[in-house]
């Protein structure tokens, strides 16, 4: 498996090469790339971030910068070196292989040549073991990192030309930013590849705030490959913008997380446009 992440930070993403990671990666059955996304920038100040569409606190990840950073990392053309394993591991006979345990895969990956994007968000479909499982057969992983109030939508929406696309959340709560999703989903993963765990039952007898999920976010351009901010955003009208978020925020809750309706505090007017959802 090769796993490339794209981050503002790129020494949080240390503890990759670390522990049973580093070891898969002394093993072979590992490789990790991690890319700073400064690199992409092109201004002198190397920026990364504007100010949001239709007002609002924080910035949003610009989509000039991550686009062609995600392009050149599904391309294979991104520079970077490898992770190597922060320290040598021992040499130890391994109990599957004293016993004779054949090592199993939980599936193959799907029949795709995209690489496999995960965007870790507050506002994505909750991450399970199941999709540990599920990824731990892909050949290729690329995280994107967000921080502030997140990457513009269109660069999640453009990357679908180009990788099979999930945007997930590793729990009902907000963090600074996804590297520390990243180091969870990618250990739930790696300790599922083949091998890479010295006893195969050590995952096989696994056990397994209140509020809406969050909207889209934009920035500038307005426009970009052929993408366009929603007019709302653009019009001036607080209050128009203030409804559209609303319902954004409403209508990927009741998509992505329906459960967090039961305890969120809802208007008539928010019922009145979930109930326009279920008719569609």
């Amino acid at each position: 498996m090769r796993i490339d992440v794209v981050t503002i930070f790129p020494e949080y993403l240390d503890p990759l090469r670390h522990a049973l990671l580093g070891k898969a990666i002394e093993q072979g059955k590992l490789a990790v790339g991690v890319h700073d996304l400064r690199q992409w920038a092109t201004d002198v100040h190397k920026s990364v971030d504007d100010s949001p569409y239709g007002g609002g606190p924080g910035m949003v990840m610009k989509p000039e910068v991550w686009g062609p950073a995600l392009d050149d990392v599904s391309s294979g053309t991104a520079s970077t070196q490898d992770l190597q394993s922060a320290l040598p591991h021992l040499s130890k006979p391994r109990h599957d292989d004293i016993h004779g345990v054949e090592a199993r895969s939980y599936g193959e990956s799907e029949n795709s040549d995209k690489p496999l994007l995960i965007v870790p968000t507050p506002a994505g479909e909750p991450f399970t073991q199941a999709d540990a499982q599920a990824w731990s057969a892909e050949e290729h992983i690329v995280f994107a990192c967000g921080r502030y109030e997140g990457i513009d939508q269109r660069v999640v929406d453009d990357a679908q030309y180009r990788y099979r696309v999930r945007e997930v959340s590793i729990g009902d709560y907000v963090l600074i930013g996804g590297e520390v999703a990243v180091l969870v989903i990618a250990e739930a993963v790696v300790r599922l590849i083949p091998g890479v765990l010295g006893n195969r039952r050590s995952h096989e007898e696994d056990s397994f705030s209140d509020g809406l999920l969050e909207g889209p976010s934009y920035t500038k351009p307005r426009e970009w490959r052929g993408l366009a901010v929603p007019d709302v955003l653009t019009s001036g009208d607080h209050a128009r913008v203030d409804r559209w978020r609303r319902e954004q925020s409403l209508a990927r809750t009741w998509q992505r997380r329906p459960e967090l309706l039961d305890a969120a505090e809802l208007s008539d007017a928010d019922r009145a446009y979930l109930e326009t959802l279920k008719e569609d």
